[in-house]
Order: structure tokens, then C-alpha cells, then sequence
């Protein structure tokens, strides 16, 4: 007999399942920025329509960030035309997320 998978309720549960798949990122982080937007324009009662996403891949090297951003946005058009409002994205290779990592340490 074979397990019914249950449906991943959460909006950012879908965002993390679909990003790891398209991406097979380093890092992932989402987080729902709706309770700060409430009242704004295209936030909705119960939010998840704002959105804030860090993304590290491999699948970024040599990409340039307008083609990273489309690409991110190819993979979630469900998600837009399902309600989602806003996704503020930080896309960066392994390379330069280590890069950026060191140059904000203290030295």
C-alpha cells in the first residue's frame, strides 16, 4: 500500500519544496514579511503574499542577476497568480555568498 503524501499546507512550506527542487540550493531561507505589510497594497487577511527568500546555488554561477531573479520567478508563477504579492530576493553563487560573508566580518 502505498502513502498518501499530504499536501504542503503553508506558502512558504511550496516555496521551499519548489525552490530545493529547481535549485538543490547551499542555503535557503524564506521568510513570511506579511504581518509587515498588513495594510498594504495586495496584503490580504492571514497574509503569506509577502515574501523575503536567500538563495544560495551552484545553479547561479556565472548568471547574471536579472536572469537569476527571472529564473526564481519562472519557478513560483503559480505561486503569483495564486495570491503571493511580493518576494524580495537576495541570489547568490556559493562563491559569492562566502565572498560577502567575509568581507562583513570583523577583522
Amino acid at each position: 500500500m502505498c502513502a498518501m503524501q499530504s499536501p504542503v499546507s503553508s506558502r512558504a512550506a511550496r516555496l521551499e519544496v519548489a525552490l530545493t527542487a529547481a535549485f538543490s540550493p547551499a542555503l535557503l531561507r524564506v521568510e513570511d514579511d506579511s504581518a509587515r505589510h498588513a495594510g498594504h497594497v495586495g496584503a490580504q487577511p492571514g497574509g503569506q503574499t509577502h515574501y523575503s527568500v536567500l538563495l544560495v546555488s551552484a545553479a547561479f554561477r556565472g548568471m547574471p542577476r536579472v536572469a537569476r531573479s527571472r529564473a526564481v520567478h519562472a519557478v513560483l508563477e503559480r505561486e503569483f497568480a495564486e495570491g503571493m504579492h511580493a518576494l524580495a530576493l537576495t541570489l547568490r553563487s556559493p562563491e559569492e555568498y562566502s565572498a560577502g560573508r567575509e568581507a562583513a566580518s570583523p577583522r
